[in-house]
């Protein structure tokens, strides 16, 4: 399991430096590791974080966006319209509810069609293991800095360490 310390530290070495999104049970970790660092600014909404991402790249940052899978329903509209029409780049860190058929019914979905709809709106995308996290987090500077436009980091449970054990 990868501490959440050591996961926003490796973030902070690529040199992202702003962070948003809405609050999800499998990022609880990060998140708290994010406020008791005074990174983390929350969002209303998924579709708000990206935006908020959008201004702050605009401003000089580097920014991450924080949500779970079926925040990229809500974000679709932002991220085609705004952050891949304008070269507005932002790394998308989400957790991958409903993965493999197992989690709530809401989740199953969205779970299950998370990586082709990514692939539909052309936004590259990896899964982060423990066992891959340094060559998984040099992909996503690498490409992130490379294609400006947003990339997506999925989080699946157990991964990153949450708030409860």
């Amino acid at each position: 399991m990868i501490e959440s310390d050591a996961f926003v530290q490796a973030l902070q070495d690529m040199g992202v430096n702003f962070f948003t999104g809405v609050p999800d049970s499998i990022l609880g970790g990060i998140i708290a590791e994010l406020l008791d660092r005074r990174l983390y600014t929350p969002a209303v909404r998924e579709d708000e974080a990206v935006a908020m991402a959008a201004g702050a790249y605009m401003a000089g940052k580097i920014p991450a966006v924080l949500m779970q899978n079926s925040g990229l329903g809500t974000s679709l509209n932002t991220l085609i319209s705004l952050n891949l029409i304008y070269r507005q780049p932002c790394i998308l860190i989400v957790s991958w509810r409903g993965q493999g058929g197992k989690d709530a019914p809401e989740h199953l979905v969205m779970g299950e069609v998370m990586p082709q709809f990514l692939d539909t709106m052309k936004i590259p995308h990896r899964t982060l293991t423990e066992k891959t996290a340094v060559e998984d987090f040099k992909w996503v500077a690498e490409t992130f800095m490379k294609q400006r436009i947003p990339v997506a980091l999925f989080i699946t449970k157990g991964v990153v360490k949450g708030l409860h054990p």
